[in-house]
């Protein structure tokens, strides 16, 4: 997402820099994904500027960064000060890292989404101040949604009028509408949307919209896929594709970057989608220019959407403790510095509302009222939620768009998941 820049080594954690030694200025190591780096990058520019410590981030792909982390969390032996962490690993890495109670103050708390809240909490202490965060959107074709032609023929057909949809059954309406053969040739060649299969967190969305109290798992950890909000939530999930036909076929295969391809060449008039994607639309693309954003549409349970955040932490390991946790409170306090990065996210309710709705940013406020929505949610804190992603929900789902939703995936994949457990 970012290009990759290292501009570091280890031996930070337990050891003295040659600055240090010799009485220069002190020095932070930032363990970092590389396509986040780019967001922290700002904030430690001026980190350095204001306070004379020079930050240094290692930067490493996805999984590199989890085996580096395991690895030296559990050994106590660090190279590293601050380290940037998935969502989905704070639990995983909690007895690892620092409690951060001290600078989660109420005017803190009150600037953050409820999710993150819940999301940075393990065992009633706060293990990670979230950086940036993003969430699923829905993306839209604007020339199509405003064509005088198309609106006259969705009203005729469907009785009311075309606009952005805000509820599942609008949403279905729209995209069996825009599944139509444009050049006249008898084939199809724009569908309405696209049904992903290879990955599980927009039906995780659909989860929560459907109303069911937690994702897969309840609040105490029992195993609730099989329940009949997480089975409504599937058949609607993929209807598009097999009710509906308005999807393009091939969904076991397609993830975020093929649904992203086929928005962006114009083959489907919608798409839900990361928000940060609306500033990355390539020059080039036939709709460029033409994408407007909204909220995810509104099923039983109302709005929803699954946080995408990110959190820095501080290993219990690192002799710079004090020094670290200025660096979190720094970048918690500049989150709006994150808005002009080439992902452009922040963390924070303010650094997000200051920019909704100014030219270039309109996603900003589909984002925030998505996160806002009372039922959005995190995602369940266990150390083992990637392995039950990988193992049980993305086989499960390819499963479904192949050959339908039905109860007994659900009681397959509950066994399974009960399995991992333990």
């Amino acid at each position: 997402m970012t290009g990759a820049l290292v501009l570091g080594a280890c031996g930070a954690g337990g050891t003295e820099s040659a600055d240090d030694a010799s009485g220069g200025s002190e020095a932070l190591t930032v363990l970092v994904e590389g396509g986040g780096k780019a967001e922290l990058e700002p904030v430690a520019a001026k980190f350095s500027e204001e306070t004379g410590t020079e930050v240094t981030f290692v930067e490493l792909p996805y999984d590199g960064l989890y085996d580096r982390l395991s690895t030296e969390l559990a050994s106590g032996n660090v190279s590293f000060d601050v380290a940037a962490l998935d969502a989905i690993w704070l639990r995983a890495f909690a007895d690892g890292v620092a409690p951060l109670d001290d600078l989660f103050t109420q005017e803190v708390q009150d600037d953050l989404f409820p999710a993150l809240l819940q999301e940075a909490t393990v065992d009633d202490r706060f293990v990670g101040m979230p950086a940036w965060t993003n969430a699923e959107v829905l993306f839209y074709r604007t020339d199509l949604f405003e064509d005088a032609a198309q609106m006259e023929a969705f009203q005729a057909e469907y009785g009311y009028e075309l606009a952005p949809p805000t509820t599942w059954e609008e949403y279905r309406d729209v995209a069996k509408f825009f599944t139509q053969d444009t050049d006249g040739d008898g084939a199809t060649d724009l569908y309405g949307t696209d049904v992903k299969g290879a990955v599980e967190t927009e039906w995780l969305a659909t989860v929560l919209q459907a109303g069911a109290d937690g994702m897969v798992l309840d609040e105490d950890g029992n195993v609730i896929i099989d329940d009949a909000k997480h089975l409504e939530a599937l058949e609607f999930y993929v209807a598009p594709l097999l009710e509906d036909q308005a999807a393009p076929a091939g969904a076991a295969q397609v993830d975020w970057a093929e649904a992203q391809n086929l928005f962006y060449q114009g083959q489907t008039a919608m798409t839900r989608f990361w928000a940060h994607a609306y500033t990355q639309t390539p020059e080039d693309s036939p709709v460029a220019g033409n994408i407007g954003v909204t909220p995810m549409p509104a099923g039983p349970g109302g709005v929803a959407g699954v946080p995408g955040a990110w959190y820095l932490s501080v290993p219990t390991a690192t002799d710079k403790q004090e020094l670290a946790m200025e660096f979190i409170e720094f970048a918690y306090e500049n989150n709006e510095l994150g808005l002009d990065t080439s992902l452009g996210l922040a963390a924070t309710q303010s650094a997000l509302t200051s920019r909704a709705g100014q030219e270039g940013d309109e996603h900003l406020q589909a984002l925030i009222d998505t996160l806002e929505a009372p039922a959005t949610q995190p995602r369940p804190a266990t150390a083992e939620w990637q392995e039950i992603v990988d193992t049980v929900l993305v086989p499960m789902l390819q499963k479904a768009v192949e050959g339908g939703a039905d109860q007994q995936l659900l009681d397959d994949a509950k066994t399974q998941i009960e399995q991992i457990l333990g």
